[in-house]
């Protein structure tokens, strides 16, 4: 019933509001359970990762929705809940609760930048979105998209447009720190946010960090 009515959602948005969305890089999402990290921009991709994506989802999301109806039904959908408060602390309830769905075959969603963040702005990416698949050795993958265009962050009126959402290939683990896989997450991510909407940045990408170099094949 829930992804029923995210699809009904988003083919709503498609028919009354006019938004179309295309997929690149779809050959990139892994045959088994993965870790999903997306660009987040509006609820549009709230709504549209359930709606087509192969396996169920597991959202990572702030323990504060508690407060609001959202929680129970967050709660028996199997979503996972955390306390910001706790910093690094709260990503072991994720490591915790996630291996149970990753040993299940589903897909876990974290928003890597932590919020909605309006198009052309970058959040520093929170290491927590990498720490679990670190800890169990599954795909990380990277997705872009340009949602906020069409569908404002904290705006009722909706634009129509073609939403575009890019597949990155999952990056391995290799031994890297969870710092490091963020910076590579983040790296791609951003990078790719300038070619779909070149007009939202000043420029090419320039990383605050120095990104890890993956080892020299033998």
């Amino acid at each position: 019933m829930a992804t029923g009515w995210t699809r009904l959602a988003i083919w709503a948005a498609r028919v009354i509001c006019g938004i179309e969305y295309r997929i690149e890089g779809w050959e990139n999402l892994p045959n088994g359970p993965a870790i999903l990290l997306p660009k987040h921009q509006s609820a549009w991709e709230t709504l549209w990762l359930p709606s087509v994506m192969p396996r169920r989802l597991s959202f990572v999301y702030k323990r504060e929705l508690h407060w609001c109806r959202f929680s129970a039904g967050a709660g028996n959908a199997g979503m996972i809940n955390i306390d910001r408060s706790k910093g690094e602390n709260a990503f072991e309830q994720v490591a915790q609760q996630g291996s149970e769905h990753l040993r299940d075959d589903w897909w876990i969603v974290i928003f890597p930048e932590g919020t909605r963040t309006p198009p052309g702005s970058t959040r520093r990416y929170k290491t927590g979105g990498a720490a679990p698949r670190r800890a169990y050795q599954y795909a990380a993958v990277p997705i872009a998209l340009n949602s906020g265009e069409c569908w404002p962050r904290k705006a009722f009126i909706k634009r129509p447009g073609m939403i575009t959402i890019s597949i990155g290939k999952p990056i391995a683990p290799d031994g890297k720190s969870a710092d490091e896989l963020a910076a590579l997450v983040e790296s791609w991510i951003e990078t790719e946010m300038r070619r779909l909407a070149p007009h939202r940045y000043a420029g090419p990408y320039a990383p605050p960090f120095e990104l890890p170099r993956e080892p020299t094949p033998a």
